[in-house]
């Protein structure tokens, strides 16, 4: 697909889901995950299964070559996004780096608010951690699912499980206070997303969007797997990827950041064809691990 056709819908669904009920919005994911299945992908076979407190499906290329494991955790808000749409995204991780990928469905708010959310991921980390070497394992997210998996990293530190080998941020959602500056430079160029809206998802996530476990911009980074990292230039949520960037080389860490001039949120999703680079990037990122 291409930018300009992609960039077309994206505002059209922009002028609709503002003000909307979140039940409108949950609509609107499943459009998105509409999209996302006419990428082209490989035979992939998929097993759906439950965790503790909520779905998952582990996506297997036909022949997989890989040691280790991918969790991806969808975006949307922490709001929006179900087992199908998290699939859709999942599916073309899997035929890209011919590696399983496991996707749990986790519990949205505001019916199951912070931290459900990431409670059905520690869930889905220990399922795998039961099958494969941690050292092997990839977590990868966009948006929601980008932060979630910072998140999820320092409630690991936390608890003193061991940590994967590394980690796929694509527009990570890592500050839920919105004080970035690109909140408010690319509001008027980006259209995919709002600071209304996000704001609106972060008030019905969490009642403290700077706790560390919500927003882990504002954690201890140190000891963090190699990250590799994606954001849109035009996106409003362009300096919650490039501080958390910053900060993960500030603690030593190794951090490779990729920003997309002119392009927006979590646009790595769509398979454009003028980006096909990055996802071959992401592919052998998760090889070079995961093998």
């Amino acid at each position: 697909m291409t930018e300009k056709f992609i960039r077309t819908q994206l505002k059209k669904m922009q002028s609709r889901m503002d003000n909307e009920p979140i039940s409108v919005e949950r609509k609107g994911q499943e459009l998105l995950g509409r999209i996302l299945q006419m990428l082209p992908r490989e035979d992939l076979q998929n097993t759906e299964m439950e965790l503790p407190r909520c779905r998952a499906a582990m996506i297997r290329p036909k022949t997989p070559d890989c040691d280790g494991a991918v969790l991806y955790l969808h975006g949307g808000g922490y709001c929006c996004g179900d087992l199908a749409y998290a699939k859709g995204f999942g599916s073309v991780l899997a035929a890209q780096s011919n590696c399983r990928v496991f996707c749990p469905a986790y519990r949205l708010a505001p019916e199951h608010p912070f931290p459900a959310a990431l409670d059905d991921a520690m869930d889905a980390y220990r399922f795998l951690l039961a099958s494969f070497a941690p050292e092997k394992l990839v977590l990868a997210g966009e948006s929601a699912g980008g932060g979630l998996i910072y998140c999820l990293c320092l409630r690991l530190k936390q608890e003193g499980l061991p940590l994967p080998g590394g980690l796929v941020g694509i527009s990570p959602w890592s500050d839920l206070t919105g004080s970035g500056l690109s909140y408010r430079t690319n509001a008027a160029v980006d259209p995919s997303m709002t600071p209304q809206r996000l704001r609106h998802y972060a008030s019905l996530y969490t009642d403290c969007p700077e706790a560390p476990l919500a927003s882990p911009l504002f954690g201890d980074l140190r000891q963090m797997p190699e990250s590799l990292l994606f954001a849109g230039g035009d996106e409003i949520m362009l300096d919650d990827a490039v501080t958390l960037h910053g900060r993960l080389l500030a603690a030593g860490c190794r951090s490779t950041l990729t920003v997309a001039p002119g392009l927006w949120h979590a646009y790595v999703l769509y398979g454009l064809k003028e980006r096909k680079q990055d996802l071959t990037d992401i592919a052998a990122f998760i090889r070079r691990i995961a093998k």
